[in-house]
């Protein structure tokens, strides 16, 4: 049998075996066992999952020991990790995960073959297609979406944002630091929360505001400026009692916050003409669903001049987060494979 061949038959293998799928956040990791659907009408079989707080484990490895031990009715040898932050050398560097997570530990603790990586809202994006209109919600813009890029954006532990590319070729989808953009103030309010949190000047970073430390942040910084002591303490706190309407501080900064992700949302569907939609996700904005809803949100995205005709047509819905991390991961790492099957099994993919 030529080389070719064989590394063709231990792909066909490879795809039917049950792989983890896995998005790990700041606050929880969701974690799946799945394999090929052989029924034809799913790309995925399910076979067990389970949501976990990060903050119970020491580490990935832990975590997803836990899961293999308690979860997984087959036996498993590889891995995909949809996750926050970026890959250098062994390590993913992002200062909003719970851990230090390094990939050759991860292969050593669970004797995996095989780890592979990719951004959190990378893995939204490649999951678009399952997101269906009647479990969203829309906030502006037609039903209908155009054929051209689309976002996925959210704040969460932290906020992300990716883009997703369609093409008779395939799917693309391209992670992005969007959120590491500097915080541009929209009116009179936001200049005075970044001149409190950048006194001299300097870099305040969207995410500073835009994600739940940053909602935190924000309620404190408004509360200093109204020279009102912060009787909240966690974002959650902030959010409910938003949502109850009983305090005006808290009732206030969602109401900042949600204006300031209008913004830099536009901002974004402006960059790649994405008339393919925004599907807003996290953990955070359905929390919120009626506030968003109510918000100046829709008001700040379109807000941009000339852009105002274009943005109008772009579909903005806010969808749950739930499984879509995991299944999106799973079927990027699947199509990884099947693109490059020789090249995967020589060693020379794109998994870490």
């Amino acid at each position: 049998m030529s080389v070719a061949a064989n590394h063709l038959t231990q792909h066909a293998s490879l795809h039917t075996q049950p792989f983890l799928a896995a998005d790990v956040g700041g606050t929880h990791a969701r974690v799946a066992l799945v394999r090929a659907a052989a029924d034809g009408k799913r790309q995925f079989e399910v076979l067990a999952y389970r949501k976990f707080a990060c903050a119970d484990f020491p580490g990935l490895p832990e975590l997803l020991t836990a899961f293999v031990e308690g979860d997984a009715t087959l036996p498993v040898r590889r891995c995909v990790i949809a996750c926050a932050g970026q890959v250098i050398e062994d390590a993913i560097v992002n200062d909003n995960l719970a851990w230090r997570v390094g990939l050759s530990q991860l292969r050593e603790a669970l004797a995996f073959d095989d780890v592979a990586l990719l951004n959190d809202f990378e893995a939204l994006g490649y999951a678009l297609d399952d997101v269906k209109d009647t479990d969203s919600l829309l906030l502006c813009g037609p039903g209908a979406r155009g054929d051209g890029p689309a976002l996925v954006v959210g704040p969460g532990t932290g906020l992300g944002a990716a883009v997703r590319l369609a093409s008779p070729a395939g799917v693309r989808v391209l992670a992005s630091e969007a959120g590491q953009m500097d915080f541009a103030p929209g009116d009179a309010r936001e200049r005075e929360v970044l001149a409190h949190l950048a006194p001299s000047g300097g870099y305040v970073p969207y995410e500073r505001i835009l994600s739940g430390p940053g909602l935190l942040t924000l309620y404190t910084t408004l509360c200093t400026l109204r020279a009102r002591s912060p009787r909240l303490a966690t974002p959650e706190a902030v959010t409910a009692a938003a949502c109850a309407g009983d305090d005006p501080d808290a009732l206030e900064t969602v109401d900042v916050f949600c204006a300031a992700l209008g913004s830099f949302v536009g901002n974004l569907a402006m960059a790649f003409m994405a008339d393919g939609g925004v599907c807003l996700a996290g953990g955070i904005l359905p929390e919120m669903r009626k506030l968003l809803q109510d918000s100046r949100f829709v008001q700040r995205f379109l807000d941009k001049g000339g852009m105002r005709e274009f943005l109008q047509r772009v579909p903005v819905r806010l969808i749950e987060h739930g499984r879509h991390g995991v299944m999106g991961a799973a079927r990027w790492y699947s199509d990884t494979y099947m693109r490059s099957p020789i090249r995967r099994a020589m060693g020379d993919g794109t998994a870490a």
